[in-house]
């Protein structure tokens, strides 16, 4: 049988990184995605490759529908097949309400939101030819709850959430499992963008029922959970992490 195939948009690094790395530990050859940053990737790719996995890596700017394509295309050269796709590249602009700009709304929404639909119909495209799949995205806190500066991202995350329910009813039929994980606060290069990160972590240490705050392995845990055989009967949820935060007013 042919290995099974996985791709992780936005895989270079962070919660991705993590993410690729544990599919390739459960024998998926990898397809690494990345925007910018060329050595994270070939990085990545490396030690997927380490594992005894096969690992590619594409750029693609995934906000656009042209560039999805293309990726998709390198994929059926390399692989002729897919098995998961992990939608978890995201960008966005991080600035009050009022200060926000046209440009700023379309990017945000382009890579957190329309990526989801356009990289969830080739997806599946690919998936029905053996007999189905799993996608999962990545969404966080900010879809449901206020946070500061967090806008265009946080709209953005609830219409990930939103579509990832379409989907999980229209692609049932092709065999296709749909979910979402969201997560709480996690200490990755991302956050780093944020004006306000020491404040975040601090106040996410402090409150966190569990103790802690999130790391990327737990997302990665609730992730290998929702691409595995024992939760086939989970649809179009999404799976909150964050170690109980959102429970407190």
């Amino acid at each position: 049988m042919a290995r099974k195939v996985a791709l992780v948009t936005g895989s270079s690094r962070g919660i991705g990184k993590r993410i690729a790395i544990r599919l390739a530990e459960q024998g998926y050859d990898i397809v690494v995605n990345y925007a910018r940053n060329q050595k994270a990737a070939q990085e990545t790719a490396e030690e997927i490759e380490k594992l005894g996995q096969k690992a590619i890596i594409i750029k693609a700017n995934v906000g656009k529908p042209e560039k999805i394509k293309e990726m998709f295309e390198k994929i059926d050269q390399e692989f002729d097949r897919l098995d998961v796709f992990i939608n978890n590249a995201a960008s966005g602009v991080l600035r009050p309400l009022m200060e926000l700009e046209e440009n700023h709304w379309d990017w945000t929404m382009n890579i957190n939101s329309k990526a989801l639909l356009f990289c969830a119909q080739e997806a599946a495209k690919r998936m029905e030819k053996n007999g189905g799949g799993n996608i999962v995205s990545l969404s966080s806190l900010g879809s449901i709850r206020y946070l500061d500066n967090y806008t265009t991202v946080g709209v953005s995350k609830a219409a990930v959430e939103a579509l990832t329910r379409y989907l999980a009813v229209e692609l049932a039929g092709k065999g296709i499992v749909v979910n979402a994980v969201s997560g709480g606060a996690v200490d990755t290069d991302a956050l780093t963008h944020f004006p306000n990160r020491e404040e975040l972590l601090s106040a996410a240490a402090e409150k966190t029922p569990a103790g802690r705050i999130v790391e990327p392995e737990d997302l990665a845990n609730a992730v290998m959970f929702l691409v595995s055989d024992q939760s086939k009967m989970i649809r179009g949820q999404t799976i909150i992490v964050d170690g109980g935060i959102s429970l407190l007013t």
